[in-house]
Order: C-alpha cells, then sequence, then structure tokens
C-alpha cells in the first residue's frame, strides 16, 4: 500500500478545494451532487445517494452538462407547480435522523 494524502478544505457553502498529493482540485456541489474540476481541466460529475456508500461518477462532456441543466430546470419547474410533492420525492431516501 502506498502512502496516500487528502485534505478538504471548504471555501464557501457547496465549494470546496480538495489537496491532495497528485495536485489540486474544486468540487461544487453537495450531497447527492458533485461537480469537480482537476488541475489537469478534467471535469467530472458524481452522482451518488447519501448515506448509503453509493455513487456513479462520469466525465463532464456537453451531453452531461445539458442533461443536468435539463433535470434541474424540470426540477424547479415541478417545485413551483407542487412544492411538497418535490420536496417529498427528494427526500424519500434519506433516513428519519435527517
Amino acid at each position: 500500500m502506498g502512502f496516500r494524502f487528502r485534505k478538504i478544505i471548504s471555501v464557501l457553502p457547496g465549494v470546496r478545494l480538495n489537496l491532495s498529493k497528485s495536485g489540486v482540485s474544486t468540487s461544487i456541489g453537495g450531497h447527492g451532487a458533485t461537480v469537480n474540476v482537476g488541475t489537469s481541466g478534467k471535469r467530472t460529475v458524481t452522482l451518488g445517494i447519501p448515506g448509503s456508500g453509493m455513487s456513479y461518477q462520469l466525465p463532464l462532456n456537453a451531453t452531461a452538462a445539458v442533461g443536468i441543466v435539463a433535470l434541474v430546470v424540470i426540477a424547479g419547474i415541478a417545485y413551483l407547480i407542487a412544492p411538497t410533492y418535490v420536496t417529498a420525492a427528494l427526500h424519500w431516501w434519506q433516513p428519519k435522523w435527517f
């Protein structure tokens, strides 16, 4: 096993600076969805279920970016129409202590 180093510094709510022995990267987002930009310019999106340890990571390309924006717009419009249903749908997976 090799030596690993990682330090995360919170800059603003939802914005983190990640320091490791391989370089510096920036993460934007929170529990469930995060966009990461590394020093090499590599951009990735991580989607997961908080508290479960399960996540899926994919490269951020134009198609993924358009899909994410479309989902956010649809969720925003649905929230304006029926906020209680959207809140319930977004939090169905959360344990009772959240």
